[in-house]
């Protein structure tokens, strides 16, 4: 059972990582998604938040997909989603049918959780591991 968990846990990271991905692709590749609609969405400092949002999307999502610093790039999709929510869905209501906010708010808690559990099979699991192992070696003393 615990292998069906992490296996779980390790698609649920990809796929989280590759709908970061798209998302963040399709801003940077559409000029209509650029910071003169962050700007018309009131979006506070819209070219920064576009870039911020976009590179975080592109590069968090590959660092998610590879288990590299899942629990801060978990925590940014939080950021980035909820911020989402607040700036661009919260006044269409709960349905995602008409805009609202129930995709980035899953999109959020998920991100969040994947990020504080999904740690097997990742690049942070080798470098615990690594790191645990370079402690236990014991250091030559020279005389």
């Amino acid at each position: 059972m615990e292998r069906v968990r992490e296996v779980s846990l390790l698609l649920a990271r990809v796929l989280v990582g590759i709908v970061f991905i798209a998302h963040g692709k399709l801003k940077l590749e559409n000029s209509e998604m650029g910071p003169a609609a962050f700007e018309a969405m009131d979006i506070p400092l819209p070219t920064l938040a576009f870039w911020f949002t976009s590179l975080a999307e592109v590069i968090g999502g590959a660092a998610f997909i590879v288990g590299l610093a899942l629990p801060a790039v978990g925590a940014l999709f939080g950021l980035v989603t909820l911020g989402a929510l607040y700036f661009v869905h919260r006044s269409n209501g709960f349905w995602a049918e008409g805009g609202g906010y129930e995709y980035v708010l899953v999109l959020a808690f998920v991100s969040v959780a994947l990020g504080v559990t999904a740690h097997r099979w990742s690049l942070d699991e080798l470098i615990a591991a690594r790191r645990d192992r370079t402690r236990a070696t014991p250091v030559p003393v020279r005389h």
